[in-house]
């Protein structure tokens, strides 16, 4: 992202941010409205030149109409729909009736966004609209295509930090899936988000694919199931203002298998709700998305990882976000883990460190599967990653990566998989005062020192291959820091709040360690007793 656009962003968010400040609605409440109006400029982007072009290549005894722009991969637009049009409109109109017109005959010429554009529009005062509409327009049809994207992307962002709990349900940070994606690789075939959101995954999918065409031996074929209504409606926007479509759709993921999911998918990823209590287990009893069992914890982390695992197609590959405790949980989890390890799929574990989301301090772990890994030599070992170390550091609370680091961390995994080593863009660097931390072993440039000749090597406090025999010897965990270690390193003027979550983390450990000791001890008393 250039600096101007950066620039532009945070204009455009200080003008729809006043709407908080001068109305009665929450940010909540005005997110999908203002969401709609950067669609609207956006449809009006892609369609305004290419209404130019018909005109002048067609002609004047033909009559232009919405299968011509239609076979141009544009979104038709009636004329109630232009934008420059409702910019026109005189302060007399009703402009929010107006708006909410245009998008019904936006959906009305453009059957696959039924029902999904907003037209909550009369809940605003018409001059704060019109300022709106001014406003957005300032985005010029010179710009590059993702643009508006960008500008959605980080407008969906906004509000899911504004908004909390609320914005968590919907936006997964940025860093945290492009990390996903260049680990997963998603070179084209069919994807499935179970837990879509506003579909970020999806739109970064593709723009990796867009990336490495010359890999890429096909198209991208987007599912996705999210169980609200109005965040299916987000995410279909997001497509559109991508230039994407997809088969979103709503249903409750536990109960409702909408895509025929099993075995289906060259790759899975999502961001699902963390530690879900109240699934009815007797509704979901003999599911086949369920292979290794249900659990009999009143958690549903590991009926989404079967989610998961089950979608794929023999080749395929899985990467999601997970709470840190669903690498150590006991007892039923622990047997499902243990199957799933055993079955040769675990890929890649990654720890990530704290405030990377806006909704939830603690850290979290990225896990992937990868069924086309039996019969090789991986087949029978897991990599584990920590990264926890590595961010930058965006304010007092909110962290992320840097491209750079992005690449550095994904280009262990291509080492780790002994593919072959291609430069991969991830994104341009934006200009910013941001600051980048980290400790010495993980800085990005000291790739080539920490492998040299670009082979894979375990590196203390930071990477690890470790094979089944000593998983289980850790009684199955999947939780990085028992296989990593610690890196040796200075002391320095580290925050104090970032050591101590680096201690609790430790002490989780710890534990966890203690609780496995503590069983160990009971079942030898067992056994010496029992003879």
């Amino acid at each position: 992202m250039s600096t101007n656009l950066n620039k532009l962003e945070n204009r455009l968010w200080e003008v729809a941010n006043n709407l908080r400040a001068n109305s009665t609605l929450s940010s909540f409440e005005y997110s999908t409205p203002v969401l709609g109006l950067i669609f609207l400029r956006y449809a009006w982007h892609r369609f305004k030149p290419m209404h130019e072009k018909l005109e002048q290549e067609t002609s004047s005894r033909v009559t232009i109409g919405p299968e011509h722009y239609k076979a141009e991969g544009v979104l038709y637009l009636p004329e109630e729909a232009r934008y420059d049009n409702l910019l026109k409109l005189p302060e007399s109109e009703d402009i929010g009736q107006k708006v909410n017109e245009a998008m019904e005959a936006i959906e009305r010429e453009n059957p696959e966004l039924s029902d999904v554009l907003p037209k909550e529009y009369k809940r605003f005062n018409d001059q704060m609209l019109k300022d709106l509409l001014k406003n957005f327009s300032n985005v010029g049809t010179d710009v590059e295509g993702d643009v508006f994207g960008q500008i959605y992307e980080y407008f969906l962002g906004q509000f899911a930090m504004n908004e909390g709990q609320k914005g968590g349900e919907f936006f997964t940070p940025t860093s945290i899936v492009k990390l996903i994606v260049e680990v997963l690789e998603p070179y084209g075939g069919k994807i499935l988000d179970p837990a879509c959101g506003s579909g970020g995954m999806f739109v970064q999918s593709e723009k990796f694919r867009e990336r490495h065409r010359d890999q890429a031996q096909k198209n991208l074929s987007i599912y996705g199931q999210e169980n609200k209504e109005a965040t299916v409606r987000l995410c279909k926007m997001n497509l559109a203002v991508h230039g994407l479509e997809g088969d979103i759709r709503a249903g409750n993921t536990y109960y409702e298998n909408l895509h025929n999911c099993v075995g289906r998918f060259d790759y899975v990823m999502a961001n699902p709700p963390f530690n879900v209590s109240g699934v009815d287990k007797e509704v979901i009893e003999g599911d086949e998305r369920y292979p290794f069992g249900i659990p009999s914890t009143d958690n549903a982390n590991y009926l989404w990882m079967q989610e998961f695992y089950s979608a794929l197609n023999d080749s395929g590959r899985a990467g999601f976000v997970m709470a840190n405790s669903a690498a150590d949980a006991r007892h039923s989890e622990q047997e499902i883990r243990r199957q799933m390890i055993e079955e040769g799929v675990v890929d890649v574990v990654i720890s990530i460190g704290s405030n990377f989301f806006y909704t939830v301090t603690l850290p979290c772990t990225l896990w992937f599967f990868d069924k086309g890994k039996k019969g090789t030599d991986r087949e029978n070992e897991v990599l584990f990653i920590d990264a926890r170390n590595i961010y930058r550091q965006i304010d007092r609370a909110h962290r992320d990566f840097t491209p750079k680091q992005i690449e550095f961390i994904s280009s262990i995994v291509r080492r780790y998989r002994d593919e072959e080593q291609v430069h991969y863009q991830v994104a341009a660097e934006p200009d910013t005062d941001y600051e980048a931390n980290g400790s010495a072993v993980t800085q990005p440039d000291d790739m080539d020192e920490l492998f040299p000749n670009g082979e894979y090597q375990d590196i203390p406090g930071l990477c690890k291959v470790a094979t089944n025999e000593e998983i289980e010897e850790q009684g199955w965990s999947l939780n990085p820091g028992r296989y990593v270690g610690v890196a040796e390193r200075e002391e320095d003027d580290m925050d104090f709040q970032v050591r101590l979550e680096e201690l609790y983390e430790e002490l989780e450990i710890l534990n966890s360690e203690a609780t496995s000791l503590e069983d160990q001890i009971s079942r030898s008393i067992s056994e010496i007793l029992s003879n």
